[in-house]
């Protein structure tokens, strides 16, 4: 008798149908197969299986058999099946009803199985909330700390369950499990991961800079001494940046789900993430990889901040890895058989000091030579801090600016770049575009073209220049770029000038 029930596998963060496909041949000599590409955790799964259905009281089913995970071309990784494998061997060998087996049909179902029958989470669930909601499957049979993931999908419900037993009973209409809704999570106080605006004292020229690299996406390199607030700069801009969207929120939880990462520890407020990988951290870590390809550093800030601190103690191999999430927004990772593609939509912010030495008064040119041309080219907004003296320091802040003045300038520059050009931020705007929608005055045409050749810029600073510039003009609600937007632009540009 042949059993069928729907799972799924994943291809990058992108969950995609896998039937399991389970017959039980009871005149053959009783051994069991699994095939369709499995990996070792699938193909040791029927232990698994097999142990806990006998201490669920239910009969393992004696004879041959055939367990098909399709499409058989493509490679299945982890644990997922282990519940469905279950269900489909039960099912085959009479214990569910027909009904049983007939509803088993209309759902999906995904769950590690302990030796007693209990259940344990899987990663990827987002994902497999979003494929049933494509597949127009309305519920889908989980673990029960699975549950929170899969009822942020809307269209969908999550019916978490404990152990084999319970699903078997739920299935054969004994006792229904309990949808779960979202009111049942825990609400989660927002942390707090970032710093204060105001409690950056001075440092004007690098606090703008960070209100136009929020308000345009654009990436931010700050080059100081040791002790000059680079680090806590950096940490004040998450701060800056608007609340996601729900379908980008969704997205992000979608790669920290493939990640292993449980949504459960995220708030209700949808906070975009920020990383801090040290600074030793292995290139498939940063952007991905490895032999069960995951979600690196640079798609788990997708949306959001990812901080480097001292970019040049970070090994340049690895530095040079990211040139393409920089450019493309998403890490493409190459195997023999088959590409994944994480999204990496993320703003960079790193910080260095000028040299090794303590101070960092004098600039050693073999230490900042570890940051290629190229990287920095990628890098928007190069900044040199530096430190603000004692005196100003004890003054007691009376005219800072808020991180809620802030947030605010950087609402409406965002606003109308929405209004003007869609979701596409300022920093992602292509030549056609920024001809369309960075229209200058004729005073700031000139200067830009006489500051181009003057410098010897390559097209990608002139159009770099124009992006920056464009942010400026929006922030100040203009719709033509003026002269001064193109002069704050350009002083962005200098600092790399020196590190080819």
């Amino acid at each position: 008798m042949i059993q069928t029930i729907d799972s799924y596998l994943l291809n990058g963060i992108q969950a995609e149908l896998c039937r399991v496909e389970v017959d039980v041949s009871v005149s053959s000599r009783p051994c069991a197969t699994i095939v369709g590409l499995p990996d070792s955790a699938v193909r040791e799964s029927i232990e698994r299986v097999r142990t806990a259905i006998v201490n669920c009281g239910y009969v393992f089913p004696l004879g041959r058999i055939t367990i098909n995970l399709a499409p058989a071309d493509q490679r299945k990784e982890g644990p997922f099946y282990d519940l469905p494998i279950a269900i489909a061997l039960l099912a085959a060998s009479g214990v569910l009803s027909s009904e049983g087996r007939r509803a088993s049909l209309e759902c999906l179902v995904a769950g590690e199985l302990a030796l007693d029958g209990s259940l344990r989470p899987v990663r990827g669930i987002v994902g497999l909330g979003l494929l049933a909601r494509r597949l127009k499957r309305r519920d889908v049979i989980v673990p029960e700390d699975n549950a929170a993931e899969i009822a942020l999908v809307d269209g969908v419900r999550a019916l978490p369950a404990r152990s084999l037993g319970q699903v078997v009973s739920h299935l054969n209409n004994v006792e229904i499990l309990r949808s779960f809704s979202p009111l049942q999570e825990k609400r989660i106080r927002p942390a707090r991961t970032s710093v204060e605006f105001d409690e950056i004292k001075g440092q004007e020229g690098p606090k703008r800079a960070l209100i136009v690299a929020a308000a345009g996406w654009h990436h931010l390199f700050l080059l100081g001494p040791p002790g000059c607030g680079k680090t806590l700069m950096a940490r004040a801009l998450p701060g800056l940046l608007p609340g996601l969207e729900r379908e980008a929120y969704l997205e992000l939880l979608q790669v920290e789900s493939c990640a292993g990462i449980s949504v459960n520890h995220r708030s209700t407020a949808r906070q975009r993430p920020v990383r801090c990988p040290h600074h030793t951290a292995s290139a498939p870590s940063i952007v991905g990889g490895g032999s069960h390809p995951k979600p690196g550093e640079a798609s788990l800030a997708h949306h959001g901040v990812l901080f480097l601190d001292e970019l040049p103690e970070f090994d340049r191999r690895v530095l040079e890895t990211l040139r393409q999430p920089l450019e493309e927004h998403a890490v493409t990772i190459a195997r023999v058989k088959g590409t994944l593609r994480f999204p990496a939509r993320f703003l960079l912010v790193a910080d260095a000091n000028p040299s090794r030495s303590r101070h960092g008064s004098v600039r050693e040119h073999g230490y900042l030579s570890r940051l290629s041309r190229p990287l920095m080219d990628r890098i928007d907004l190069q900044v040199e801090v530096h430190p603000v003296p004692v005196r100003r320091l004890r003054e007691e802040r009376k005219h800072g600016l808020s991180t809620g003045a802030a947030k605010d300038m950087v609402g409406s520059a965002i606003n109308l770049q929405h209004q003007r050009q869609g979701a596409v931020p300022n920093s992602m705007l292509s030549g056609v575009q920024l001809d369309e929608h960075a229209s200058m005055t004729d005073e700031a045409c000139m200067f830009l073209d006489a500051t181009v050749e003057e410098l010897g810029l390559s097209a990608r600073g002139w159009n770099t220049i124009r992006r920056i510039a464009r942010t400026t003009a929006d922030l100040a609600a203009r719709e033509r770029i003026e002269l001064q937007d193109v002069i704050e632009a350009v002083g962005y540009r200098q600092l790399d000038l020196g590190m080819s």
